[in-house]
Parts: C-alpha cells; structure tokens; sequence
C-alpha cells in the first residue's frame, strides 16, 4: 500500500475500471458512503443505507472492488468492505495532471 508521500501510477485499464464504477449513480452514492466510515463497513449495512436488493448490492460492491475503489474481508459469513482513499486520490491525481 502506498503512503501519502508515494504516487500509485494507475494504467489505463485501471483508469477506465475507475471511471465505469464512478458512472453508475448507484456505485457512486455506495462508495460515498463507505467513505464516511473510519473503519468499514458491513454488508449488512450497506442494505440498510441504500434501497436495492442483496443480489444488486453485490454486483456493484463486486464493481467497486474490481476498480480497486474498495476492498473486501470476509469474516465467517459476513464481508466487510473498506475505502482504498488511496487509489481514489491516484485517481483524482490523474484527471487533474490529464485534464487541468
């Protein structure tokens, strides 16, 4: 894992996982709220936040992981998910060096 004074260079693969799993409104408000927590968050909470079914809240949770935005720990039957700040600022870093 990188630290703030270290730069994570995403490809352009990555760059593209980020932006598809940042288009979908649904994704967006899921990892807006996973980054509100210090530590993570479960699952089971994540049903109580957000009003879809567990079958879509795990495609898009399978979404955000594959783009790297956040990741997952299984703990008996249960996942908890955390934000990946770090990726999420990479990429932020590379829209603004890109585009600005």
């Amino acid at each position: 894992m990188a630290t703030a004074t270290q730069s994570i260079e995403l490809t352009e693969d990555q760059l593209a996982l980020i932006a598809r799993a940042l288009a979908d409104p649904r994704r967006y408000e899921i990892l807006k709220t996973i980054s509100t927590k210090r530590s993570c968050t479960p699952c089971s909470k994540m049903r109580d936040c957000i009003d879809i079914s567990p079958a879509t809240l795990s495609h898009h949770m399978k979404e955000l992981e594959t783009a790297g935005l956040v990741r997952s720990e299984k703990e008996g039957k249960f996942v908890n998910y955390f934000p990946q700040t770090h990726i999420l600022r990479a990429y932020l870093d590379r829209l603004k060096s890109d585009l600005a």
